[in-house]
């Protein structure tokens, strides 16, 4: 049969075909970076090994391609732990430094909804950009047709005193026209606010990283993209959407066209338009994968490792389980984000992360870091729970050496188990 490589010391090569459910989780791990080792010893070690530094986070960023970013906080801002979960107690610093320092190796847009991307992404979605008046969301495009001075003067105030937060470009403009209470998302916006967020999801605004309230500042984007991609023409829209699609492609390993749109919230018939292309060229392998119930499409150069020793807490928003009917074709878990779900009705918890062990997903928590007003703190693990089947002994140990590597990641000092789920009990006699 032939196969997507030529298989790589310790590696199986890919078949093109047909496969089963534990080689698709395997091309999955390791097209999202779980198929090699991190670059240091776990927490609980005496060998510590070299720093982690920017080429680390380089490699992670050219793996996912994109980081989603999220304003809940309970435990940390969400695009900090899908770096976490790939290389361990990292610096955060280097991330705000790729995302805030010039030459920038990260910038914000609405990829998968707002998201950190390479620049040269973002200039992948100039067509979206094109896009703002037909397709930004109701109350940005009202204020962008029914207020023309107002985006002028915003344009002008930012060019003037950038990188702003909306908050600073409203007490310089002084527009204190009443709130709008309209029920829409972004139901408490002032009219400037609203124009900013126009001209930002137009292109002609970027975001030159964000304050610690997690407010965006905004600033032309000549001064937040490198200057060659500032400067580059408008790529063809069609070549655009087909390069989103390689990216998503090399990032999953193994998709649908539901997973590879969703990457990078193309439309449908847009995603159909460039997978077709990309089939025909060779580009996207059509494959079937026992027991997943839709077609999908392999990356040429996909991995296949004869297995996967990882062991990673997920972020909900992380590229690897975003896309839920994927997570649960792939891995039977079923992942709902219940921030918004009252209390009293929440099945596993608040801010819950699956844990990745080897090449299953075996549990979940749910993660709170109380903070203390003087530094340090503790991890709460509100609640512990197992996937059917998942004896505790097989997951507590490992789990409890990935708490204490969050706990000391996020400066903390001490995990503390609450008794909530079927795995607290012996989760708790880890500590």
């Amino acid at each position: 049969m032939p196969t997507a490589q030529t298989p790589a010391a310790g590696r199986k090569p890919v078949a093109i075909g047909r496969m089963s459910l534990a080689q698709a989780r395997r091309v999955a791990l390791a097209a999202q970076g779980f198929g090699i080792n991190r670059p240091r010893p776990d927490a609980g070690t005496s060998d510590v090994g070299p720093p982690i530094t920017m080429r680390h986070l380089q490699r992670v960023i050219d793996t996912v391609g994109i980081l989603q970013i999220d304003s809940v906080n309970v435990l940390s801002r969400s695009h900090y732990l899908p770096v976490f979960s790939r290389l361990g107690n990292y610096p955060r610093e280097l991330l705000d430094r790729a995302s805030t320092t010039p030459p920038r190796r990260l910038v914000e847009y609405w990829a998968h909804e707002a998201s950190f991307v390479p620049p040269q992404t973002h200039r992948l979605l100039r067509w979206r950009m094109a896009r703002a008046a037909d397709e930004a969301w109701g109350g940005m495009a009202r204020t962008a047709r029914e207020r023309a001075d107002l985006i002028e003067t915003v344009r002008v105030v930012i060019a003037q005193h950038g990188p702003l937060t909306a908050a600073a470009a409203e007490r310089l403009i002084g527009d204190d026209r009443p709130r709008e209470r309209n029920g829409e998302w972004g139901w408490n916006w002032s009219d400037v606010k609203r124009a900013i967020e126009f001209l930002f999801w137009s292109g002609e605004l970027s975001s030159a990283g964000r304050t610690s309230q997690f407010e965006r500042r905004y600033a032309l984007p000549e001064r937040v993209l490198p200057s060659d991609v500032a400067s580059a023409p408008d790529p063809d829209p069609d070549d655009a959407r087909r390069e989103l699609v390689r990216i998503a492609s090399r990032a999953l390993g193994i998709a649908s066209e539901k997973c590879l749109r969703d990457y990078f919230r193309l439309k449908p018939g847009e995603a159909r338009t460039a997978i077709a292309d990309l089939v025909a060229a060779g580009e996207l392998i059509p494959t079937t994968v026992d027991g997943w119930n839709r077609p999908t499409y392999l990356h040429p150069e996909a991995r296949l490792p004869r297995r996967i020793t990882a062991r990673a807490l997920l972020s909900p928003f992380d590229s690897l389980v975003w896309e839920r009917p994927r997570t649960e074709a792939l891995w039977n878990f079923r992942l709902r984000l219940e921030i918004y779900t009252p209390a009293a009705k929440r099945v596993h918890g608040y801010y819950v992360l699956p844990f990745l062990l080897g090449d299953q997903l075996v549990g979940r928590v749910d993660l709170k870091a109380d903070r203390a007003p003087g530094g340090g703190g503790t991890l709460l693990v509100r609640a512990s729970w197992l996937e059917p089947g998942i004896p505790p002994e097989a997951v507590a140990p490992d789990l409890a050496e990935e708490l204490e590597l969050m706990a000391e990641w996020l400066g903390l000092d001490a995990v503390v188990i609450s008794p909530v789920g079927d795995l607290a009990a012996v989760l708790a006699r880890q500590f």
